[in-house]
């Protein structure tokens, strides 16, 4: 057995070992996290494994990792890369570094994400009003190219007042021509990402987190078809029903369209301003009642 074992470079342990069952408690623990996982597929081992301690159960992060990988379980999460440069195209300077946001509006923002389908995959971008977090406008694709980015910066400002600034990352898309003479044709401000902050983009990327934990993850569309069906049923409620903590419990449209609301005509009904900090994430700022 020595013999033929090096004969074909085998490790003899290999040879002799002989799959051990789970036991009751392993078999417990991989429905608990088969449960964990079903109700949050946006978790990853380590967030497992803390639930599970949540839960009172006795394991480790190495074993927990084990079991996913036995279940074949990972985390949802894009792995496509969507935002590549051109080194030919203009970049433009970060303009939110510091700004005060205080009305609808006075910054849009944009951004392209990766949707998972059953079957294949596409593209998502959406077009939203930084300060009340509405989204004015979104299109899908197969592929990466300008002409849907284009699109939905169109549609949105055929509906809407043109932004004072728009903000970007400075992926292809957003530094060619075809979408930037779009802007400059109506003297609306360019603003792009630093290279390599992502958080530059912060609420856009909140919006996207929103959508696939909320929706595109539970329902895990099986075509286009099913997708564009369920976007629009989700945008829907986003901007007009899903209530936000960050807007003291209001929705988008009722910040961004004040007048249906009974609101201010400058701030939306919100007696603050949002401050754009070194990092992007926004700080709160009480501020006395502006009166019109």
């Amino acid at each position: 057995m020595v013999e033929q074992c090096g004969l074909v470079e085998l490790n003899r342990s290999t040879l002799y070992y002989e799959p051990v069952p789970y036991d009751p408690e392993e078999i417990a623990l991989f429905n608990e996290i088969d449960l964990i996982y079903t109700d949050m597929p946006y978790y990853g081992h380590r967030k497992i494994w803390q639930e599970l301690l949540r839960r009172g159960r006795s394991i480790g992060r190495d074993r927990t990792l084990k079991y996913m990988r036995v279940m074949g379980l990972e985390p949802f999460y894009p792995r496509q890369h969507t935002s590549t440069p051109d080194k030919q195209h203009k970049k433009y300077p970060y303009l939110l570094k510091n700004l005060l946001i205080y009305r609808p509006n006075q910054v849009w923002a944009a951004d392209i994400t990766y949707i998972r389908l059953a079957k294949g995959f596409c593209y998502l971008i959406a077009v939203i009003d930084w300060y009340s977090r509405h989204i004015l406008s979104y299109r899908i694709s197969t592929t990466l190219d300008v002409s849907f980015c284009a699109a939905a910066m169109e549609e949105a400002l055929a509906k809407y007042p043109a932004p004072e600034i728009f903000n970007t990352d400075q992926g292809s898309q957003f530094t060619s021509a075809d979408f930037t003479e779009i802007l400059l044709s109506r003297g609306i401000k360019i603003s792009m990402d630093s290279k390599g902050r992502a958080k530059d983009n912060i609420i856009i990327e909140r919006f996207f987190r929103s959508l696939k934990h909320e929706d595109v993850y539970l329902r895990d569309y099986a075509s286009i078809a099913e997708l564009k069906t369920g976007i629009a049923r989700y945008m829907f409620k986003y901007n007009r029903e899903r209530l936000h903590e960050s807007l003291d419990y209001r929705t988008p449209a009722e910040i961004y369209f004040p007048a249906e609301d009974g609101g201010s005509a400058v701030d939306g009904g919100r007696k603050e301003v949002m401050r754009t900090e070194e990092f992007g994430l926004p700080e709160r700022k009480q501020l006395l009642e502006i009166s019109v």
